[in-house]
């Protein structure tokens, strides 16, 4: 049987004038190895970021850019237990939730959170809302950028990401 090891996710992208948080689950193994977000090949988060923002070009850069816009990036979720990358085989019983608290006091123009999936919106009402009630009021669930979410194709993906991002990001 292969041992269990905690993943430790990474610290957010962000400038103290964001407006928008974008949050996933917890880093994919092929995240982890890169040391950066959404860093699986076929994961179409970034593609998404450069279609909208013009965020190409270097992970460096590309975080640049979106920080221009008044995006964050983070994850619900600093450390958990997972075999593998799929957010079903995070092991809710070794999950620690981010300082969301800490993270909303040192951005206080902070007016949005997008989900990343569904999974990182079960986990943040679970395991966050319930101590930060009322700190953020509007909340969206986009579709996956993961590929292991195949229901929707990428101009379907690009689409709803455009539409809701368009509401808050400069």
């Amino acid at each position: 049987m292969a041992e269990l090891v905690e993943s430790t996710g990474f610290p957010p992208i962000a400038r103290s004038d964001a407006r928008l948080l974008i949050l996933g689950s917890l880093p994919s193994r092929a995240s982890l190895e890169a040391r950066q977000y959404y860093a699986h090949p076929r994961n179409a988060f970034w593609r998404i970021m450069a279609e909208l923002f013009g965020a190409g070009g270097s992970y460096a850069e590309r975080c640049a850019r979106i920080r221009q816009h008044g995006i964050a990036v983070w994850d619900v979720l600093h450390s958990s237990v997972r075999p593998g990358s799929m957010d079903a085989d995070i092991r809710l019983d070794t999950a620690r939730v981010n300082d969301f608290d800490g993270f909303f006091d040192t951005h206080p123009q902070l007016s949005a959170v997008c989900f990343n999936g569904k999974k990182a919106q079960s986990l943040y009402l679970r395991m966050v809302e319930p101590a930060t009630a009322g700190r953020i009021a509007n909340y969206d669930v986009l579709p996956s950028t993961s590929p292991a979410y195949a229901a929707l194709g990428f101009g379907d993906k690009l689409e709803a990401w455009r539409d809701t991002l368009s509401k808050y990001a400069r």
